[in-house]
């Protein structure tokens, strides 16, 4: 089977987040140990690792840009990465696995990039 591209958008709920504490410096070296094992375990897979979104941007319609994203939404989108697997099944996997969809409020919508 061939393998396929995905995008992987990672959001998250800064309301949930709001409500937690942050972590201690011992607390931050286990998370940057469980990523760093969590990336070299799906070094293979992973295309591009991405990275954060800045809090500005801009949504363009045919009617022009308007500043965004929307304060309203209960979700940002902070951080995209791009895996390649098999199935749509094996690329949401690998982003299960990732300590960052274990943070309170986050997730990880997991979508195929067609080529052709």
């Amino acid at each position: 089977m061939s393998r396929k591209t995905f995008l992987c958008i990672q959001r998250s709920n800064p309301e949930r987040q709001a409500q937690c504490e942050a972590p201690s410096p011992a607390q931050m070296e286990q998370m940057f140990a469980k990523f760093n094992a969590w990336r070299e375990k799906f070094q293979e897979s992973i295309v591009d690792m991405g990275g954060r979104l800045g809090g500005e941007g801009k949504v363009v319609t045919a009617e022009g840009a308007t500043d965004g994203p929307f304060v309203e939404s209960k979700e940002i989108v902070g951080g995209y990465m791009i895996v390649s697997a098999e199935t749509i099944e094996e690329a949401a996997q690998i982003a299960l696995e990732s300590p960052g969809v274990m943070g309170p409020g986050a997730s990880v919508e997991v979508r195929e990039i067609k080529t052709s």
